[in-house]
């Protein structure tokens, strides 16, 4: 525990935090920390690098890079109330920054939302993506999913005069409650630094997550997932949580995608790298680990009889 703790104090005195611009008035919020083997976090709309702080250390320790990108009109990224909000183009900017910042060949985790711009990153540039850990995120055509649209009609949200930063921690901790398993760690602290990007820019992100909501998608991500090549391990919390991933999207996973598996982790709601952040450390070192070894016989070798 106290190495862990010191590994994370470590990793949050040496972040690296910068904003690249991909577009006019599009700007991207990342997060660097760490040497080694890259890993790429993308983020869901809430928490940012933030909700990776029980990962990101440990896996600093363990000799990893750690990246965290959060897409457009998440976090501390730029809310635009004119851009393309579509997974499609929220993938492209991923790559973009990736790009810029020199990392192929990454490990990509993503959470919720940030899962299904994942999915497509890996047939769309299959040249940045090693494999996939995916927290509970599903492949989603759409991110203008009925719960945003839901949250956004019936959350209070469509008079944004009246909305302020109260508010929206308000919302925020009642999702996070929710869909968790374990919710001891929702605190007011943890909502407080949730919401920090979007407290800071409240209409803005509103006008952005209306954005969102009406979004629509160039392509069927059902159509072309099964050119994703690389391994994806789904951590799965069994915990009741409605936000979570569906069993018709689990089963187009299973179906479409080469090389899938899930990892179910008990008791944990849709935030498993808060409540287990053990079980998101422990994917990615499977999931960066060589394959075995196999000695392969001789092509001139006689069997015996």
């Amino acid at each position: 525990m106290l190495a862990a703790t010191i590994a994370l104090l470590i990793a949050l005195d040496t972040n690296v935090v910068r904003d690249f611009s991909v577009a006019p008035g599009e700007t991207l919020r990342t997060t660097s920390t760490g040497s080694g083997q890259p890993v790429v976090f993308v983020t869901g709309i809430f928490g940012g690098a933030f909700g990776f702080r029980k990962v990101i250390g440990p896996l600093n320790e363990r000799g990893y890079r750690c990246i965290v990108i959060e897409p457009l009109g998440y976090g501390w990224s730029s809310h635009p109330s004119k851009a393309d909000y579509s997974y499609a183009a929220q993938a492209d900017r991923i790559g973009a920054v990736m790009d810029s910042l020199g990392v192929v060949g990454a490990l990509v985790v993503a959470q919720s939302s940030g899962a299904a711009i994942a999915y497509r990153l890996t047939y769309r540039r299959p040249d940045l993506v090693k494999g996939l850990v995916s927290i509970d995120g599903g492949p989603a055509e759409s991110a203008g999913t009925p719960g945003l649209r839901h949250a956004l009609r019936f959350g209070g949200f469509l008079t944004k005069l009246f909305v302020g930063a109260g508010t929206l921690r308000s919302k925020v901790r009642h999702d996070l409650i929710e869909n968790s398993g374990d919710t001891s760690w929702v605190t007011d602290s943890v909502v407080r630094e949730y919401t920090a990007g979007q407290a800071a820019d409240v209409h803005g992100a509103i006008d952005a997550l209306r954005k969102i909501s009406k979004s629509n998608e160039p392509e069927s991500l059902r159509a072309r997932l099964h050119e994703s090549l690389v391994p994806v391990r789904l951590l799965f919390g069994t915990a009741h949580h409605p936000s979570g991933i569906k069993p018709e999207e689990v089963e187009l996973l299973r179906t479409e995608l080469p090389d899938f598996a899930i990892d179910s982790v008990q008791g944990s709601g849709q935030y498993v790298h808060e409540e287990q952040p053990d079980a998101v450390i422990a994917a990615v070192e499977r999931m960066s680990a060589p394959p075995p070894f196999v000695l392969e016989p001789p092509l001139n070798a006689v069997a015996a009889p």
